[in-house]
């Protein structure tokens, strides 16, 4: 386990990043999530990290209290099927009117705005720090080197790493 303790941000990230504009419809982002092996994406403004939307803060858009309703995505505006999970009271009759009026509203509104960045050579050791944060709850961690965004660590990743060093390991044995 030497070699995984020593490895940073640069080797455990992922390079080719989807993004996401602060200017983009929360409809379109939803789409883009229904193709995506991910639940959320950076936002990014001119090469800069503005934030972060993830499938929680957009179906949290169309969230009430007491019932559940099973939405199809998958209508105008829409542009792919995808199916949520909304608690909705039988009295709020106007649910319809919040979905169309927040499909259309754009993503800096919805994203967090407070994103927790890493440098590339962050260690494994503050990567997992942050990942198993109590009062957060990170499943990503954008990397982030003169400003820009270079690459993304996900939970998936450092799991990964650790996985793969342990096999590497009881294959020496």
């Amino acid at each position: 386990m030497a070699r995984i303790q020593s490895l940073t941000a640069r080797e455990l990230m992922t390079t080719d990043v989807e993004t996401v504009s602060p200017d983009d419809d929360v409809s379109e982002v939803l789409g883009r999530l229904a193709r995506a092996d991910f639940n959320g994406f950076p936002v990014v403004d001119e090469g800069a990290v503005v934030g972060i939307v993830t499938q929680h803060d957009l179906v949290g858009l169309f969230q009430t209290k007491d019932r559940t309703l099973w939405i199809p995505v998958g209508f105008p505006p829409f542009l792919e099927t995808l199916t949520y999970a909304v608690d909705v009271s039988w009295d709020d009759l106007d649910l319809g009117i919040d979905l169309l009026r927040n499909t259309n509203k754009p993503v800096r509104e919805v994203m967090t705005e407070d994103v927790v960045t890493v440098a590339p050579g962050t260690s494994l050791d503050e990567i997992l720090d942050l990942l198993a944060d109590d009062e957060r709850d990170i499943n990503r961690l954008p990397v982030v080197e003169d400003g820009g965004l270079v690459g993304i660590v996900a939970r998936q990743d450092v799991i990964r790493a650790i996985r793969d060093e342990r096999t590497a390991e009881g294959g020496d044995a």
